[in-house]
């Protein structure tokens, strides 16, 4: 019953949010900030409306469901023509930024935490590396701030948590084979089967699928309006075809939309379209389950210790590696303090982190990380729905004479 009540509440949460939008925004109130008050108001620290357990089978099929189609929606608008012309910035960010984060999270995670494995520090790490644009959407969106700009922030966000979840799902199958001190090397063959097999099936279905939906499009044997669901259906198949051949399934929708997304532009457009109706629905819908679910069951877990490795995580753990990174570019100081600061914590960190649940079985024994994800963010929502469009105001009012430059090219900031 609890399913239904869930399902009806959520229609008219989205109802309201449509219907009033665009005056909530003018106030700089994103999506994932009324869908996650609404879900924590309805929970049981609120109304107690309804109680959904995180485990529960329709809560993974959704979280399953809205990680592949961002996965595959995120892979799919990357540009890789584009990415060649302009791929210094973000290729700083992403193999040096990335790596001294998750190495300094994971240390200065020890030092708040030292009861804890390695293993759940470094996975705790992984869970607060990968960034979410859409929680800064007015910075990515904004034609005020330069292109370099939005495109680095954007393509960061794309393809960091294609980068984390191949190491994630490693640790997590060291910590459930309970090998953190064992000889068998049985995971490092299930990891490189998961990781090989899941980006051979996605590459595949991506590629051919999008091949024959053109061939058939243009030959005039498809109807238009289903130029707009043949990559739901590719991303889905990627995902389940990939299981069954031993290969993890998030890899395969992440390769599946890379190639679809280059494969052909005609695809890339439609799934742009998707990404911004029916998968921005999703993804506010998972933010409405964190809300819902997810904090109440972590909330009792937090400490003074959880609250301050969640704001270092967000500022000085994110922001030094960032601009460690771009040492050696042309770009002033504001400009590396404005990418480092918008690496919001969001829909990917939630819904691994839901995924981790489900595959770890029970919470027991990981309160602690889930309690430092729950509030980082929850603390990412407001500070970076809140900070996006007058941070983005003000950064193009300072840099509106030119536009930063990648290494090796002159600047005008």
């Amino acid at each position: 019953m609890d399913e239904h009540i869930v399902i009806l509440i959520i229609a008219l949460v989205v109802l309201l949010y449509g219907y009033i939008s665009k005056w909530l925004a003018r106030f700089d109130i994103s999506g994932p900030m009324v869908f996650t008050s609404f879900g924590l108001f309805l929970s049981p620290f609120g109304l107690d409306v309804t109680q959904v357990q995180v485990d529960a089978e329709f809560v993974t099929i959704m979280v399953e469901i809205a990680l592949v189609l961002v996965l595959f929606s995120d892979a799919a608008l990357l540009d890789l023509s584009l990415l060649k012309q302009s791929w210094q910035l973000p290729a700083r960010l992403l193999f040096v930024g990335l790596p001294i984060t998750v190495a300094v999270g994971t240390l200065v995670a020890g030092l708040f935490f030292p009861g804890l494995p390695f293993l759940y520090l470094l996975m705790l790490a992984l869970l607060l590396t990968p960034t979410d644009a859409a929680l800064g959407k007015a910075v990515v969106s904004d034609p005020k701030v330069p292109k370099t700009i939005r495109s680095t922030i954007n393509v960061e966000s794309g393809l960091n948590d294609g980068i984390i979840f191949p190491v994630l799902i490693t640790v997590v199958a060291l910590i459930m084979s309970g090998l953190e001190h064992a000889q068998d090397q049985h995971w490092m063959v299930y990891v490189m089967e998961q990781i090989l097999f899941g980006a051979l099936v996605g590459g595949a279905v991506g590629y051919f699928g999008t091949k024959l939906q053109t061939f058939c499009f243009k030959r005039d044997g498809m109807v238009e309006t289903y130029l707009n669901l043949i990559p739901i259906a590719l991303a889905i198949l990627a995902f389940y075809l990939a299981e069954a051949f031993s290969g993890n399934g998030f890899i395969a929708a992440f390769f599946a939309g890379l190639y679809a997304g280059n494969t052909s532009k005609m695809a890339r457009g439609h799934i742009k379209d998707f990404a911004e109706s029916e998968g921005e629905l999703l993804v506010l819908i998972s933010f409405f389950i964190f809300g819902l679910a997810f904090v109440p069951m972590t909330l009792p877990y937090v400490t003074v210790e959880v609250m301050l490795y969640a704001l270092l995580s967000l500022t000085l753990l994110r922001m030094l590696p960032v601009m460690i990174s771009l040492i050696g570019t042309k770009l002033d100081l504001s400009t590396r303090a404005f990418i480092a600061w918008f690496g919001p914590r969001g829909i990917a960190s939630i819904l691994y982190v839901l995924i981790v649940a489900h595959e770890m079985g029970s919470i027991k024994g990981f309160e602690t990380l889930y309690a430092v994800v729950t509030v980082t963010v929850l603390m990412s929502i407001l500070a970076h729905g809140l900070s996006a469009q007058p941070l983005a105001n003000w950064y193009a009012k300072r840099h509106r004479q030119g536009e930063p430059e990648a290494d090796g090219e002159d600047s005008k900031v």
